[in-house]
């Protein structure tokens, strides 16, 4: 039975921070064992011997390399298996892995990219994910179109960097938005290097940083006022799902699709019933296994499960009436979408802006997960929120929140 793997060639003369090839050997029983590299690489101290992958799969670099490499040992292990009456052998190996019709048909602007790259993972990561490439795709085409030019994907440099930054600001695109979408663009470019296309030298010199931003949430005094007005059946219905997903902490692609069947029940040490609900994040894939407090579990036991399935426009629209007519009405510093112009064939242009608005106007879906991280912590192990709300990192997680270096040092002083 033939068997494919990957591995890397170091060795004491290798240099040390210089990314080395990763090499695909072929083996079957003891006729056959080739090997050749392929066109990836990776730094030593990045490369899991025993897994045969990236150490780390927390960056859409290693991610997406690391899918790479899972589809090279499918298709390799496939293709070998169909050319049972030809010789195989190491000259095989590499025309397989570098044929002279992948060379020719590799996109070389970053629209072309962009485009292949959302057709290929169009079936294999979240749609919301697709749909944030798509926007990402169609502001560089009218870059592009600003530019009068193609954008080639070996000029994108710091100085394309600071030229569609610039582009961004004057369209009124919030900074945190304009770095959000330049570390995607410098991803899919890296991902594209992976291919063999040409790259800049500079790509590595593009940094971006993430301006603070307040952290607009319910605390839990908002959360027992927003429990009291009398409302109609649409906004009491998104009041309980408010109130789950302040408890819970999960995007609304999750909680809204919670049932009482997910639901069971398991003693604690002190021998208490603890209820728990199991279910897989849409977004990242992880199993997830919460406790329900006893907010939550009045919602479920009052209604007899969970509240009734909405859209998501329906729940930010519902939940901003829920807030104000429990006079959350002070104003309050944070971000929200607001027209800044009309197109002439009519399009309204809407673009995220900062400033003083009542508090009400900036709940959306993202209200419960932001305030179930905010009010827990300091007071659950950070390590155990972060498994919660699933977020990647501890960084990733104190940015959602708005926790900087030197709010951790304020507060580490405390014990001190």
């Amino acid at each position: 039975m033939a068997t494919v793997s990957l591995l890397l060639k170091v060795s004491t003369k290798t240099p040390k921070g210089k990314p080395v090839p990763i090499y695909v050997r072929l083996q079957d029983t003891s006729r056959l064992d080739i090997m050749t590299k392929t066109k990836y690489s990776i730094l030593p101290d990045e490369w899991n011997k025993t897994k045969q992958q990236p150490k780390s799969l927390r960056t859409d670099y290693f991610k997406n390399l690391n899918a790479d490499l899972l589809d090279l040992k499918t298709d390799l292990l496939r293709h070998y298996n169909n050319n049972g009456n030809i010789l195989i052998n190491t000259a095989w190996l590499k025309s397989y892995l570098t044929p002279v019709e992948a060379v020719e048909e590799k996109p070389v602007t970053l629209i072309d990219y962009f485009t292949d790259y959302i057709t290929d993972k169009a079936t294999s990561i979240n749609p919301n994910s697709i749909k944030k490439y798509n926007v990402i795709k169609n502001k560089i085409i009218r870059y592009e179109a600003f530019m009068k030019q193609p954008i080639l994907i070996k000029n994108i440099n710091t100085a394309f960097q600071k030229s569609f930054e610039n582009f961004c600001i004057k369209n009124g695109y919030a900074k945190n938005t304009i770095t959000m979408e330049m570390r995607m663009i410098k991803n899919i470019c890296k991902r594209a290097g992976r291919g063999g296309v040409e790259l800049s030298n500079d790509i590595d010199n593009i940094e971006n940083s993430y301006e603070k931003t307040d952290s607009v949430f319910l605390t839990f005094e908002e959360l027992e006022i927003i429990k009291k007005p009398k409302l109609s059946p649409y906004h009491e219905n998104a009041r309980n799902w408010l109130i789950v997903s302040c408890y819970t902490g999960q995007r609304v692609s999750d909680f809204m699709r919670f049932d009482k069947t997910m639901i069971r029940e398991q003693k604690n040490k002190k021998g208490d019933t603890i209820h728990l609900i199991e279910f897989e994040q849409v977004k990242t894939g992880k199993i997830m296994t919460l406790p329900l407090n006893k907010d939550v579990m009045e919602v479920v036991d009052r209604l007899g499960g969970f509240p009734n399935v909405i859209s998501e426009t329906k729940y930010n629209a519902y939940i901003k009436v829920v807030c104000k007519k429990a006079g959350l009405t002070k104003k309050v510093i944070g971000a929200k979408k607001v027209q800044v112009r009309t197109e002439k064939d009519g399009t309204k242009v809407f673009r995220k802006q900062t400033g003083l608005y009542p508090k009400y106007e900036l709940v959306s879906s993202h209200i419960g997960r932001r305030s179930f991280a905010s009010n827990f912590y300091g007071k659950i192990p950070t390590s155990l929120l972060i498994a919660a709300t699933g977020h990647s990192t501890e960084q990733m997680f104190l940015k959602y929140i708005g926790k900087s270096s030197s709010d951790r040092a304020m507060e580490l002083a405390e014990w001190l």
